[in-house]
């Protein structure tokens, strides 16, 4: 539907703020290619499916590979799971094939079902330190969000483990109601270099498809754990 027409001073006020103002916020820009991929993780933790499938082919015409695309597709299922991921698989598929690209693309996999669980964990130590080295030894769910989690998801090629920890602090600021994660992984960017500033520059391009309340918490939660840090 063309809100232009049906909306128009609604259109005209949001297409001008989400457009122009946040883009152009002095101190809050980001590249395009990393806003997108701000942009594209947000709303799949907000369930925009809608807004996503409009913003897609704006992403990849921006610098957003298909590659890249499906790798925060796949790594939002470890944050959301199958069930609200699944609609966005299915947009993601439907538009690259519109685009002529051939599925599937070519495989990003570096673990087995042997070696997910070891490598999984390198992946902890790497972007939270050396205490989460046995950490999966914490129970079943925590041996799972080793060997799934980091060992299926944050091993891929495709993004490295900035870009994978930022669309983790995306997905996690749109649901809402994860600021204990979302504090956590604000910290595990901050490991990984995306620091306080570039955090509340993503959080800034992202007001727009979440809103207020929790962009001001996410913003919170970034505070919390820059003062963790000293």
């Amino acid at each position: 539907m063309d809100y232009r027409q049906t909306d128009p001073e609604f259109a005209e006020r949001f297409a001008y703020f989400a457009g122009d103002e946040v883009i152009n916020e002095e101190g809050q820009q980001l590249k395009a290619d990393v806003r997108y991929m701000a942009i594209l993780a947000t709303l799949l933790g907000c369930q925009g499916v809608g807004v996503f499938r409009s913003v897609l082919p704006r992403a990849l015409d921006s610098g957003i590979t298909p590659v890249m695309a499906k790798e925060i597709v796949y790594q939002a299922v470890a944050y959301l799971g199958i069930g609200r991921v699944q609609p966005f698989l299915d947009v993601v598929n439907e538009v690259l094939t519109a685009r002529g690209v051939a599925l599937p693309l070519d495989g990003q996999a570096t673990t087995t079902l042997a070696d997910r669980l070891e490598k999984g964990a390198q992946a902890q130590v790497a972007i939270f330190g050396d205490g989460m080295a046995e950490a999966w030894k914490n129970g079943h769910i925590n041996r799972w969000l080793s060997d799934n989690c980091f060992g299926d998801y944050y091993t891929r090629t495709g993004l490295d483990l900035a870009q994978r920890e930022m669309i983790t602090f995306c997905f996690l600021a749109a649901q809402g109601g994860c600021e204990p994660q979302l504090i956590a992984h604000a910290g595990g960017n901050m490991n990984m270099g995306n620091d306080k500033a570039f955090l509340i520059r993503v959080v800034s391009q992202c007001v727009p498809y979440i809103g207020y309340p929790r962009s001001l918490n996410a913003i919170r939660c970034i505070e919390q754990a820059a003062q963790t840090r000293g």
